[in-house]
């Protein structure tokens, strides 16, 4: 198969990172790609939440998109904020800490990812290999490559 794109708006609320996870598990699992699935949703739940949290007040909606090109599955994010590009903790979060994980996941787990700027807002982007040898989730949700 040459390739698959598809997109789906979602409002800035906290109910919408379910209903986005939930999106890309169906629609994966209607492109025949229910292995991936499962890591695409949790990517997708970070980058969603990290939207909902810090773009609330500036736009009504973020953007999801799904694009399967040459064995790579890219899902993108893009939301209005453009003040805050998203970077990882530094340092790392202790054990009591409840937030600043998110993009530790999504490095543990995506063969590349970065953030690129648009007219109003951001990007976030992530690959993850679809002919990779195990695209399970690293135990305990996190790991490293």
């Amino acid at each position: 198969m040459s390739g698959r794109t598809h997109t789906q708006r979602f409002r800035l609320r906290k109910d919408s990172v379910p209903a986005a996870r939930r999106h890309v598990e169906v629609t994966l699992r209607d492109w025949k790609l229910g292995e991936v699935a499962e890591v695409a949703a949790l990517v997708v739940s970070e980058l969603a939440t990290n939207a909902v949290v810090h773009a609330k007040g500036i736009g009504e909606f973020f953007e999801l998109a799904l694009r399967r090109r040459d064995g790579v599955l890219v899902v993108e994010v893009s939301d209005s904020c453009r003040w805050r590009m998203p970077e990882i903790s530094k340092p790392e979060p202790g054990p009591n800490d409840i937030t600043g994980r998110g993009l530790l996941i999504v490095d543990a787990i995506a063969q590349a990812w970065g953030v690129r700027p648009r007219d109003e807002g951001k990007t976030v982007w992530v690959r993850l290999d679809l002919q990779g040898p195990d695209r399970q989730l690293p135990a305990g949700g996190g790991g490293s490559r």
